[in-house]
């Protein structure tokens, strides 16, 4: 996403056939502002821009066969290996870069590849990642009901993609923290900073055993790092003004790329460089969805309770820097997704387990909502339903139909369940004056009046959504913004590969491998 912030600034229309003419396009089929929703205009009739960047794990060249150490010349999309959401506000002062684990258990919803009506699925519960199998518009639906956001537009790449960018861009400055060895992605360095290029910045991008616990939480941590380096490389080296290089890497990006067809022309990338470049790299917010460790599976993660306030927060075009540059919550530090959690088998962030603070705190997973419809449009409890179960709340919510009709939208709570109840109004942007504690509820209930129509996300008196929490939006989620240089990649300390089958960790497995060749220098 770097790249085609800025690769293509200053190009004009030199070369536009050529350019075009690499660009690998994707039509997305069906009504699509009901399946991937829409972005809203502000006061000045600007709008956001929402993009899917997904980096696929399909071999389907020989090229990427030999990169990814396995073969699948057969065809498929692969899976969504790298799943980054990225907002630009309307006014283009401010960005986020929301990534999302590929361990993360969802439901995806029923879905039809547009360029193959023979390949769908009609929903299941599994690895977010596994959506790309039906297209990337499958993987873009299964985002947008996860979280609300609406979603324009994708991009994906494969690992041939990032070897042919790092080197057009002429290598990426990364730093780890002690010498490391993951013997699955090969990446091997020595302490300190280095300059990745080609194969050695695949290897560092790939990397989920290196770093953190061995899950994905570190790698994503990792990647953040090796993107905002990128980003500052190439607007202060001059790479824009260098003729040569700005062919080489608008001819690489261009060819890396598949994109939808709203995406698919260089006049349409022009526009998206031109209205990204505006914003300061103080200002754009790299941060990690929210998580916490699947009770069912201790190797894989769910949607943590904070990650509805960080959904909200972008779908509301909330800024999450300062106005001056940084992250708005002071907890979040660069290293704070790559430390993980306490052990190698739990992945998730441990501060991103519950919704409040202290003992008050309520893990939305054990919240279950009754649902009534009560605003006289059918289907409403289980839209909402529905909705609540996708941002992780409890498998017993339920959706049923009031024999009557309310005008306005109220949210009940049992005495003793107002954090439950707190934590169902920021998923869904509910203001407070619709809570209210009744002694004739059980839990917490979600009467729907007939001023909330339609949607997910309630529009208030306004027709705005409630504000969320930005504090509660970064709790958790690693944010850091782009222009930060402090510290380097945190190497694991867990044993995390192995070398000749011994269980070690990737330091060791530095000093236990000298003959084996560094990445880079």
């Amino acid at each position: 996403m770097s790249v085609l912030v800025l690769i293509v600034a200053g190009l004009g229309t030199w070369l536009y056939n050529r350019f075009s003419g690499n660009l690998h396009t994707v039509h997305l089929g069906g009504d699509t502002r009901h399946s991937l929703g829409q972005e809203k205009a502000d006061a000045f009739g600007r709008t956001p821009i929402d993009i899917l960047v997904i980096g696929t794990d399909a071999r389907n060249t020989q090229q990427d066969c030999n990169l990814g150490g396995d073969c699948n010349m057969g065809g498929g999309y692969g899976n969504a290996d790298v799943e980054m959401l990225v907002h630009v506000s309307a006014d283009r002062s401010n960005a986020t870069v929301m990534s999302i684990p590929r361990d993360t258990i969802v439901d995806v919803p029923a879905c039809t590849d547009p360029a193959n009506s023979a390949n769908r699925t009609g929903g299941y519960r599994g690895m977010i990642n596994s959506a790309l199998n039906y297209g990337a518009q499958c993987q873009m639906e299964t985002i947008h009901q996860l979280t609300g956001i609406p979603i324009s537009h994708f991009m994906m790449m494969t690992f041939s993609g990032v070897v042919s960018m790092s080197d057009a861009v002429g290598g990426v400055n990364v730093c780890v923290d002690d010498n490391v060895y993951d013997t699955y992605s090969h990446l091997k360095l020595a302490k300190g900073t280095h300059n990745l290029k080609g194969v050695a910045a695949l290897e560092f991008v790939r990397s989920r055993h290196a770093f953190g616990d061995g899950g994905d939480l570190g790698r994503l941590a990792a990647q953040h790092m090796y993107l905002s380096a990128m980003m500052r490389s190439m607007r202060g080296a001059g790479t824009l003004t260098d003729p040569a290089r700005l062919f080489d890497l608008a001819d690489s990006a261009t060819k890396a790329l598949t994109v939808d067809s709203g995406l698919g022309s260089v006049t349409s990338l022009l526009g998206l460089a031109n209205d990204v470049a505006k914003v300061p790299t103080d200002r754009i917010t790299f941060t990690t969805m929210q998580t916490e460790t699947d009770p069912a599976n201790a190797d894989r993660l769910i949607v943590g309770p904070d990650a509805s306030a960080l959904f909200a927060a972008i779908a509301n075009d909330q800024s999450l820097t300062s106005p001056g540059g940084g992250t708005v919550s002071p907890s979040a530090s660069p290293g704070a997704v790559a430390a993980g959690s306490a052990s190698p088998s739990a992945s998730a962030s441990p501060s991103a387990t519950a919704t409040g603070s202290g003992s008050d705190a309520v893990a939305a997973g054990r919240i279950d909502v009754r649902v009534e419809n009560a605003s006289g449009t059918q289907g409403r409890a289980t839209e909402l339903a529905d909705a609540l179960t996708a941002k992780g709340f409890g498998t017993g919510t339920t959706a049923v139909t009031s024999p009557t009709t309310t005008q306005t939208t109220q949210l009940r709570y049992a005495p003793g369940d107002q954090t439950a109840a707190h934590a169902v109004a920021t998923a869904l942007g509910l203001p407070d004056s619709t809570l209210s504690e009744s002694s004739s509820v059980s839990g917490v209930t979600l009467v729907i009046g007939a001023d909330w129509p339609s949607g997910t996300f309630f529009p208030g008196a306004s027709g705005k959504p409630s504000p969320a929490d930005t504090q509660q939006a970064l709790n958790g989620a690693g944010a850091r913004t782009a222009n930060d240089t402090t510290g380097c990649a945190p190497v694991s300390t867990y044993q995390t590969v192995e070398l000749n089958g011994v269980p070690m960790t990737p330091s060791q497995a530095y000093a236990a491998a000298p003959t084996t060749p560094d990445s880079a220098p």
